[in-house]
């Protein structure tokens, strides 16, 4: 009776000591709370009569480029963070229909965009008989390999300087036939930017050189830390580069559009 008695004891202190709250390790040397805290500032405002001169430009990223290979960090993609953020409803989607925001999606639409539905066949090895299932195959962010990036450059009269900002992001994935082959590249959905500020200042970009380094994705878009090209600037015909230009010309288009934003301030003035 009384090894009955001591068996008990030990097998409730023993479950009670598995029930209790688990510590889980810090896998750090120091809490990181920083980043999670902060609060961005609003943008400076801005009124219609300062705007002196404007331009639309469309860019895009190639996360391939050594320089823009902190969008594919394995631990917190871009990707996964925009993916994430829209089916929190921490931000809005808007369709590709257009790119200027006019289409938001609902929770049913944004929730298709990441996801296609395939049926199997399941076999039972007790009736031997076959069912049907649908299964949802989730878009992995190593699919998405480049990113359209809409912004807008003026000049400032009020603050006498040429500045920019970023109006919208659109991830772009690849359109296979059914043998698997390249067909073409689509932008799957619009994000409106300063919306997504918010979100974006609460992730730390990886810095290949030091880890300790705190920067936010918001930090990086806004100071430029990334590679782009310029694929379409605003055109009474509202065409792509690529549709009236190939190859080699294609790209020193690109450079000259770059090299004309950077002329016109310098032009105004005089030294």
């Amino acid at each position: 009776m009384k090894k009955l008695i001591v068996a008990i004891i030990y097998f409730q202190l023993t479950m009670g000591g598995i029930n209790q709250s688990f510590a889980q390790p810090m896998d750090d040397i120091a809490e990181r709370k920083i980043i999670s805290q902060r609060e961005i500032l609003d943008y400076q405002p801005l009124r219609e009569a300062d705007i002196f001169w404007e331009k639309r430009i469309w860019r895009v990223i190639d996360v391939r480029e050594k320089m823009n290979h902190t969008f594919i960090y394995p631990n917190d993609p871009f990707f996964s963070i925009l993916q994430n953020a829209a089916l929190n409803a921490d931000i809005t989607l808007y369709s590709t229909e257009s790119d200027r925001f006019d289409f938001p999606l609902d929770s049913v639409e944004v929730r298709r965009l990441f996801y296609s539905t395939d049926t199997i066949e399941i076999h039972d090895p007790i009736t031997y008989e076959f069912t049907l299932k649908v299964i949802e195959n989730w878009i992995n962010w190593e699919d998405v390999k480049r990113f359209r990036i809409k912004e807008a450059w003026f000049f400032d009269e009020n603050t006498g300087s040429m500045n920019v900002r970023i109006l919208g992001i659109a991830p772009l994935i690849d359109v296979t036939d059914e043998n698997d082959n390249f067909r073409y590249e689509k932008p799957m959905f619009w994000v409106y930017y300063p919306e997504a500020r918010p979100v974006l200042s609460k992730h730390k970009v990886f810095n290949p050189q030091n880890d300790a380094a705190l920067i936010s994705w918001e930090d990086l878009l806004e100071m430029r830390f990334f590679a782009s090209t310029i694929y379409k600037q605003s055109n009474v015909r509202d065409l792509q580069l690529r549709h009236y230009l190939t190859g080699v010309d294609l790209l020193l288009e690109a450079e000259k559009i770059k090299q004309e934003i950077f002329n016109f301030e310098h032009d105004l003035w005089s030294y």
